[in-house]
């Protein structure tokens, strides 16, 4: 692991996101201000979410003089029946990105650890 490496777990919710920093220990749960969930789709209102994502990242990254880019494992938490689409995958990763990760990995299933987040971006 690199000495500037920055690694956030997100997990979606309905209309909120949850973030852990690991490296910091740092988390935020942030509600979206505006509803970006719809009736079909976890996601469905992409500037909302966006807006959201966006003040959760600059909660867990609080106090620092800057912020690298961090990896990110994004995972919805709900609305998952079936697995995700190849659209629902792309709009979790274009939040991140959106919010400033570097790298992005899209996870469903089981709520990781941070071990097992670490390992995501090394397979």
């Amino acid at each position: 692991m690199s000495l500037f490496s920055s690694t956030v777990y997100v997990r979606v919710r309905k209309n909120r996101f949850e973030l852990r920093h690991l490296e910091s220990g740092a988390e935020s749960s942030v509600v979206a201000d505006t509803p970006f969930t719809t009736t079909r789709l976890l996601v469905g209102r992409f500037g909302a979410a966006e807006l959201a994502l966006k003040r959760a990242f600059k909660q867990v990254f609080a106090g620092r003089l800057f912020a690298i880019s961090p990896r990110v494992v994004i995972q919805p938490m709900e609305m998952t029946e079936g697995g995700l689409s190849e659209i629902e995958e792309r709009i979790l990763r274009e939040l991140a990105m959106g919010a400033g990760a570097r790298k992005v990995v899209v996870w469903v299933g089981h709520p990781l650890g941070d071990d097992e987040v670490r390992q995501k971006f090394s397979q």
